[in-house]
């Protein structure tokens, strides 16, 4: 998983690609642009770093593919 490092916190994005069928709504409405699909259609964490935890893609996806975690520095 992937931990925030400018953030004052980890946002740690969990992506299950057995449920995802690669339709893109999570990338689409990504306003840091850490969603991609992959070579094969699916959706990969492409840039973590810029997570600000938001979680616009793991409201929007209709599969329940990605999951976000946010967890306070310990």
């Amino acid at each position: 998983m992937a931990e925030a490092q400018v953030l004052p916190r980890n946002v740690h994005i969990q992506v299950r690609k057995g449920w995802c069928k690669g339709c893109g709504i999570c990338a689409a409405l990504c306003p840091k642009e850490v969603l991609a699909l992959d070579d094969s259609g699916r959706v990969a964490v492409a840039n973590p770093d810029r997570c600000t935890g938001c979680g616009r893609c793991e409201i929007h996806c209709p599969d329940f593919a990605i999951g976000i975690e946010v967890r306070e520095d310990e």
